[in-house]
């Protein structure tokens, strides 16, 4: 781009920015009022439409079956707002947009806190960052020009007069005018309120326009001032102590009235120093520094802090007051295997890492993240309950039932709320990328990251050797059966041709013997028999017992009938046990020629020829020259011992 190019961007933006900065009169502003009765709305009703105007997707679960497993028969709210930032956290982002819908509508929570608990590095200060970044973004507001709490210009307006106005404007008029602004209406303006100037004005966090941020302050020196201003020391001498001219309202409640106050780890902070959100939720109302009146707030007050903080402080009954204006959000990790992956690509692709990254890396560094956050349970192994959180068709081993996610839901209450912090992980992945001497990482070189970093966690040592476990026993198990698919998938010419004709034998047959029915053989038109030893070569992969094999057969082939009937496609992939029956009962096959090519440090012609060809898909599939070769050396120790 030339100079000329970008001298001109700053000509249009600054061109843009001088027609819609408006600046009259309180009339005036009357004029455009006429035009747009919304423009006075209240800090909630501006944030729910900041959120809800990019669009939201309503997705019915009946119509995703993935989604379905997950969730039930609820139907899930997708926010486009947040969709590019935020993974894993579907309801905790639909309970955050309630409270905003609630108090748009001028419901309960407009008078409550906005508060935000969980774990480190789930996503509480990311939310709040959105929050603010999203005002930021928005469309300027109009105030009374000068007013140290930007307030709306009806405020202007009498009390006696308000009902007038309010019909006529077809607006609802809240609040009263701050102090500054009353002493200059009646001394600058002779209480001709029609001429009191009115500006539109954006918000800024640095700039502390509408967003006000309140961080932990050092218990022995809490100064309210931080809060809501001071008496400024300078102008005593001139001024009476009650006269408005010598506060100085820059506090956190007067620079985000009509847009955020957040208070970073709330309950850092004394109880004593937290008093003015009392009457800022459900009065409206903050203290004037020094001995003014009471000074109208409207504003959105967030807050967020770990879960230790949050039960120390609610053990305290004299905290009630406080705890009953607080609507309290629970932001988890994510336990969703796909959306944990997610994160981490957002992560990376804004790193300036370049190099390459093998397949089922970062899947690899995200089941562990999540083993670690998921509460053990009696009824599965901890890798078949992260694939049952992750939406995927499980069945039991030897049996027919599915497990019911709920059920697994409802044995731990707090799920989600210990474990593994996405940090940790990024950090593990960012070791790996800057100690890779070939440019480019691998499940395996991840996972001895990972080891290191867990040996150097300070946790206690049954924590410790659990997650340790987890990487060199159920992950590495998992990571092998992966891989020995994808090799086979490479290996086996026309993989997916024979995994359908496979699938599609099965049917005919599964559907032949349920039905009690025979089956017309496609060659020869001969009416056979439905091949029972032939069902149970692929039932026995998955380790349907002789007894369940009925009932099984019974399930797909009612499963089948569903997708048919829901206009869906019929494919080996459609139901995840037959799709992995299939899958192991093509390795099988494979096994002994792929450790042959895999293993032989001498290979003749043909097995040249055939591994060169394997080696190729898997390049097609994502791998690097390296990467290929690392993970072909390692399944050649590992994979097909026995």
């Amino acid at each position: 781009m030339e100079k000329g190019d970008l001298s001109s961007i700053i000509r249009r933006d600054r061109e843009e920015h001088k027609i819609k900065h408006f600046e009259g009169t309180f009339l005036e502003y009357l004029d455009i009022l006429k035009e747009n009765p919304e423009i006075p709305m209240l800090a909630h009703q501006r944030m729910f439409k900041v959120i809800t105007e990019p669009g939201v997707e309503v997705i019915k679960t009946d119509e995703n079956p993935r989604l379905r497993r997950i969730y039930g028969n609820d139907s899930i709210k997708k926010y486009k707002f947040f969709e590019d930032d935020f993974f894993g956290i579907d309801k905790t982002i639909m309970k955050i947009v309630r409270y905003f819908h609630s108090a748009a509508m001028a419901g309960e929570e407009a008078r409550q806190v906005l508060y935000l608990v969980g774990p480190v590095g789930a996503g509480k200060s990311s939310l709040m960052e959105a929050l603010k970044k999203a005002l930021e973004m928005s469309s300027s507001i109009y105030a009374l020009k000068g007013c140290p709490m930007r307030e709306e210009p009806l405020h202007l307006i009498p009390k006696h007069l308000r009902k007038q106005f309010e019909d006529i404007l077809n607006v609802r008029i809240e609040g009263d005018l701050c102090p500054v602004c009353r002493y200059r209406l009646k001394n600058e303006f002779g209480g001709e309120y029609e001429k009191f100037p009115v500006e539109s004005i954006g918000f800024s966090i640095r700039s502390r326009k509408g967003i006000g941020v309140v961080p932990p302050v050092d218990p022995n020196n809490q100064d309210t001032s931080v809060l809501i201003g001071s008496v400024d020391i300078s102008k005593i001498d001139m001024y009476a102590e009650d006269d408005p001219r010598v506060l100085s309202l820059n506090g956190a409640f007067n620079v985000g009235n009509r847009g955020i106050v957040e208070f970073i780890e709330v309950f850092k902070n004394e109880t004593e120093y937290l008093h003015t959100m009392i009457t800022a939720t459900q009065e409206k109302s903050i203290p004037s520094p020094g001995k003014g009146s009471m000074i109208y707030f409207d504003g959105i007050i967030l807050a967020h802090s770990n879960e230790a903080e949050w039960n120390k402080f609610k053990s305290d009954h004299t905290n009630e007051a406080i705890l009953d204006r607080i609507v309290k959000v629970e932001v988890p990790y994510c336990l969703e295997l796909n959306e944990e992956i997610k994160i981490y690509e957002k992560i990376l692709k804004k790193s300036k890492f370049s190099a390459h990254i093998a397949p089922h890396t970062i899947e690899i560094a995200s089941m562990f993240a999540i083993l670690s956050r998921i509460s053990p349970s009696n009824k599965v192994d901890p890798i078949t309950k992260l694939k049952i959180y992750n939406g995927e068709e499980i069945v039991e081993k030897g049996m027919t039932r599915k497990i019911d996610i709920f059920e697994l839901m409802e044995e731990a209450q707090r799920e989600g709320m210990t474990g593994i912090s996405t940090r940790f992980i990024m950090k593990a992945l960012d070791t790996t990328l800057s100690e890779s001497e070939h440019d480019c990482i691998n499940p395996i070189s991840v996972m001895e990251s990972l080891v290191k970093a867990v040996k150097e966690l300070a946790i206690g040592e049954e924590d410790k050797e659990k997650y340790l476990r987890f990487i060199q026993d159920s992950i590495r198990k998992e990571y092998n059966k992966i891989l020995e698919k994808e090799i086979t998938k490479a290996f086996i010419h026309g993989y997916r041709e024979q995994a359908e004709s496979l699938f599609n034998n099965y049917l005919d047959h599964a559907e032949s013997f349920v039905n009690k029915t025979k089956i017309k053989d496609r060659n020869t038109g001969e009416e056979l028999e439905p091949d029972e030893k032939f069902l149970r070569s692929i039932e026995e992969q998955i380790g349907i017992t002789d007894t369940a094999a009925k009932g099984f057969r019974a399930d797909v082939t009612a499963y089948m009938f569903y997708i048919l009937r829901s206009g869906g496609k019929l494919d080996f992939d459609s139901y995840e046990p037959l799709k992995e029956a299939i899958e192991k009962k093509l390795t099988a096959s494979v096994r002994e020629l792929s450790r042959v090519i895999t293993l032989a440090k001498v290979r003749d012609r043909e097995q040249g020829e055939k591994y060169d060809a394997m080696v190729e898909e898997m390049k097609k599939n994502g791998y690097c020259d390296h990467c290929c070769n690392v993970v072909l050396k390692y399944a050649a120790n590992n994979l097909w011992k026995d």
